[in-house]
């Protein structure tokens, strides 16, 4: 199969995937979300325990093939929604891009939206690298994977106004940032500043989130932005603590530090 046969493939699969059945689905599982979070919250604190008198495992090359798939899945995941995203911005103008919710049925970005959703749960396996090599597993790690799971999953089910921002900023960042993991876990040296940017993306992403929910909320009652009041404060209050926590983790580790090293050298 040549590289027009394997792309002619791909369009096809992506048109005949069947949303109806997804929402379905979503529908009548999605509170099993909740049971996921709780098997990975008790591998979180019990994986941490077995593994604090075993040495920890190397795992080098299963990484690199779990962050490279995740990379690739992320990089074209964001293509396929960005040129819809830039479409509707482009035909429609900014308004329409927030309050769309054709992204969950559109010929393209139907599969790559019930996609996103259930890559949250596989991306749970994060972790597992995390606790078998025994480095440092920090609280905006693993309470951020619990909360963008049950919320993903949450708004797909009910399909809400703004999903397109959502998912589409997620596949953008998740690009960068499973790209960095890959060449990390290669051996390969990657310079600080883009470790800084991709946390300084992940923050503007925050800050974007909150601006669409508000925009949600100022339009839903006067446009055809469909959501509820429940997701709005829902989401809000998860895309704040994310914003405090990335901002958090951005000084500390960025800021901080340099400070310090600076002083000392003065």
């Amino acid at each position: 199969m040549n590289g027009t046969e394997l792309k002619l493939a791909v369009y096809d699969f992506e048109r005949r995937f069947d949303e109806r059945r997804a929402l379905e689905w979503m529908q009548e599982n999605w509170t099993k979300g909740f049971m996921f979070c709780g098997l990975y919250a008790a591998f979180v604190f019990g994986g941490q325990h077995f593994m604090r008198e075993r040495p920890k495992l190397n795992l080098r090359r299963p990484l690199v093939l779990w962050s490279l798939s995740l990379a690739i899945f992320s990089i074209v995941g964001a293509l396929r929604t960005g040129l819809y995203m830039l479409h509707v911005i482009t035909t429609g103008g900014f308004r329409e891009s927030v309050c769309d919710t054709s992204f969950y049925s559109g010929p393209v970005t139907k599969f790559w939206a019930y996609a996103f959703a259930i890559s949250k749960a596989p991306e749970l396996g994060d972790t597992v690298f995390i606790i078998l090599r025994k480095q440092r597993l920090i609280f905006l790690h693993w309470y951020h994977h619990i909360t963008v799971l049950l919320y993903s999953w949450y708004c797909y089910k009910d399909q809400v106004a703004g999903g397109g921002w959502f998912m589409t900023m997620n596949y953008v960042v998740h690009s960068l940032m499973y790209s960095y993991y890959t060449a990390r876990a290669a051996g390969l040296r990657v310079p600080r500043p883009f470790a800084m940017l991709i946390t300084a993306t992940q923050i503007l992403q925050m800050v974007m989130g909150l601006t669409v929910l508000g925009l949600v909320y100022r339009w839903m009652h006067h446009q055809h932005c469909t959501s509820t009041l429940d997701n709005i404060t829902w989401g809000s209050l998860m895309y704040l603590s994310y914003l405090l926590l990335f901002a958090s983790f951005f000084y500390n580790t960025y800021l901080r530090g340099s400070a310090h090293k600076g002083s000392k050298a003065e």
